[in-house]
């Protein structure tokens, strides 16, 4: 109990003890002496703790039967989903992508979408039953439309001033605050803001190329209706993680609204549903809180230290219970994958979807992430560009004199002996438009010798005035310290 029940507790009893004290007085027609009243008074608070301890009993009896009962509804629920992904149509699906897919989700009631963002190829889909054809409610991720329609709409200032708001778009996005979105939806309006989901793909089919899928819902102002909830708890909407797919997809191709498909076809032709009437600056605001929602913010398991994710995360209590979903792309700079997780129960809590996406970007890594991470090591220090640097060389026909050098002077410089370094001096002068191998890989070489001269010209001057030391060699144990010196004494 807090300190308030208690409190409250302890006020209860001490009326009912005044109250039973006088009830007595009046039935025994007199005042009651000092032990009476002491008696009758632990009598009534022996009650009420009884009365306690056997709501306390009751109150902990139906906790675990809740629990047992949300245990036994979430096994029920994965049971279903196991079932489901027993019967995914894997034909056209890329088997790593969905083995990584599989293993990153478990035993959790969810699904999965993994596609590519710039061309609309949809590697897996894991649970193609609630992928495709059963809606969800979005929750918080409805707030990235209300971001792109704000700043469409110049609700959202281009530049806004922390003197100014509380808190701005980036920090709103990636800590998924409610108040400054149903304060820019509350200027948007119902009418636009629903304009601006169909826009984006909410309330119609995808077009994927499967039977039967779920177009989804959008909202209708009823009586009773809170519309400012519809701008950050998305009430009134129904989505399918596919649509969420094709959202993210278009924010990260720059406005392309693509038809999912599923496909291992070498010929592949992508499909646009439509371009997007709305500005590039647009999408350049909404991806800093997207990638603050995964670098700091609420969808910090899907961190990746190796390429940057952009993702909203979402949590909230949809019809059938507790909904988890995280839809995102990446990496930032060449999108290659984009994924959506939605899981259900007790699965959708702690941001779990945002795990299941972290998991499988970490992993299709070596895959997908070739490219910005050959971008970002494109550099002059890279190694890689050295070495390929000097292959060019070498088919020059130039360099193949550079290449005999180099390697005699590593073999001089291994084996202490620099006598040959002037039967390479041609070579440079025919070399000039590569000077910035050999060059450095000699500054480093010359640089290395004179303080391994310096570290045995020391011990040299302190056995100077150490004579006992020159007669150490006497030892055959000590016999190849002396090698060292032998070069610099004469």
């Amino acid at each position: 109990m807090s300190a308030r029940e208690v409190r409250r507790q302890r006020a209860l009893t001490a009326r009912e003890q005044a109250s039973a004290v006088r009830a007595l007085e009046r039935k025994l027609r007199r005042p009651l002496t000092k032990r009476e009243r002491a008696a009758e008074m632990r009598r009534v608070a022996l009650r009420n703790r009884r009365a306690i301890e056997e709501a306390r009993r009751r109150a902990e009896a139906a906790r675990l039967a809740a629990i047992a009962r949300q245990r036994a509804i979430d096994q029920a629920m994965r049971n279903e989903v196991q079932t489901f992904i027993a019967k995914d149509d894997v034909a056209n699906e890329d088997p790593e992508v969905r083995r990584v897919a599989v293993n990153a989700l478990g035993n959790h009631a969810g699904t999965v979408v993994v596609m590519d963002p710039i061309t609309g190829r949809v590697y897996a889909v894991v649970n193609q039953e609630w992928a495709l054809r059963r809606g969800f409610k979005p929750c918080s991720t409805i707030k990235l439309v209300t971001g792109v329609a704000g700043l469409a709409e110049n609700v959202i200032p281009p530049t806004e001033n922390a003197s100014t708001v509380r808190i701005d778009l980036t920090a709103a996005l990636a800590h998924s605050d409610n108040p400054y979105f149903q304060r820019v939806g509350s200027q948007i309006g119902f009418d636009k803001m629903v304009t601006y989901a169909k826009e984006l793909g909410f309330g119609e089919k995808t077009g994927a190329n499967v039977p039967f899928e779920f177009s989804g819902r959008l909202p209708e102002n009823k009586p009773g209706f809170v519309e400012r909830r519809m701008f950050s708890h998305a009430d009134g909407f129904e989505v399918t993680p596919m649509q969420l797919g094709t959202l993210v997809s278009a924010m990260a191709n720059g406005g392309k609204l693509l038809v999912p498909q599923i496909t291992r076809a070498a010929k592949f032709n992508t499909k646009v549903r439509r371009q997007l009437d709305i500005s590039s600056d647009v999408w350049q605001r909404m991806v800093p809180g997207m990638v603050g929602a995964v670098n700091y913010g609420s969808g910090r398991r899907a961190y990746d230290p190796l390429q940057t994710v952009a993702g909203k995360t979402g949590t909230c209590i949809g019809s059938g219970g507790w909904v988890g979903l995280f839809t995102s792309y990446a990496p930032l700079a060449n999108p290659r994958l984009a994924v959506v997780v939605i899981t259900q129960g007790s699965d959708a809590r702690r941001h779990f979807p945002a795990a299941v996406a972290g998991e499988i970007y970490r992993e299709l890594n070596h895959r997908f992430g070739t490219a910005i991470n050959m971008q970002v090591a494109d550099t002059l220090d890279d190694e890689e560009k050295e070495i390929a640097d000097a292959e060019a060389a070498a088919e020059n026909g130039e360099g193949t004199s550079q290449n005999t050098t180099t390697s005699q002077t590593t073999e001089h410089a291994t084996a202490g002996v620099p006598s040959t370094s002037p039967a390479v001096n041609p070579a440079p002068q025919k070399t000039a438009p590569a000077p910035s191998e050999t060059p450095l890989r000699g500054t480093v070489k010359r640089v290395l010798m004179p303080i391994e001269k310096r570290n045995v010209e020391t011990p040299k001057n302190n056995t100077s005035q150490l004579p006992a030391t020159n007669k150490a060699p006497v030892d055959p144990s000590t016999e190849q310290r002396p090698r060292r010196v032998q070069p610099q004494q004469p």
